[in-house]
């Protein structure tokens, strides 16, 4: 019987990451884009974190002109002789308009950041599950007969 020889190592296995994609949608819906961290997926988090800024300053925009026309149009119904900064500049009517455009504007904003933090939710799940997606090269199909206990036929035969 042959000697062991104790230094030589034993040959180390790297374990593949496979993601859990209902911690990832858990993550990336507590935190958005801390799912996509667990999927070591950071090349997106830049991206999520720039859609989330631009509709957090779409929401801030409008939220801002529609209480600025708010007020000037309250302040136009309860005074006779307003004060406001938009005198000379809109009517009454006008400003009615345009409180009422922004309120819509502000409506969408808000609809249009949820359904982005939704879609990033989604995307964490999806990521989770298509992290170890084997794609490679051999797709083929190929046809074969089929010879089954009172059936006989052709079939298609798929490989992967």
């Amino acid at each position: 019987m042959p000697a062991i020889d104790s230094s030589v190592s034993p040959v180390k296995i790297k374990k593949v990451f496979v993601p859990n994609a209902k911690k990832a949608g858990l993550y990336s819906a507590v935190v958005p884009g801390l799912g996509q961290a667990y999927n070591r997926q950071y090349w997106k988090l830049p991206i999520l974190y720039t859609g989330l800024a631009v509709a957090g300053w779409f929401v801030k925009e409008n939220y801002t002109n529609y209480q600025n026309y708010r007020q000037a149009y309250i302040g136009r119904i309860n005074n006779p002789y307003p004060t406001d900064s938009y005198v000379g500049v809109y009517s009454y009517d006008q400003l009615q308009q345009l409180q009422n455009e922004y309120y819509k504007y502000l409506n969408m904003s808000i609809l249009v950041t949820g359904l982005g933090y939704t879609l990033q939710v989604v995307e964490a799940i999806t990521g989770a599950h298509l992290k170890n997606f084997d794609v490679s090269r051999d797709i083929s199909v190929r046809w074969q007969p089929v010879v089954a206990p009172g059936y006989a036929g052709v079939g298609v035969v798929v490989s992967y």
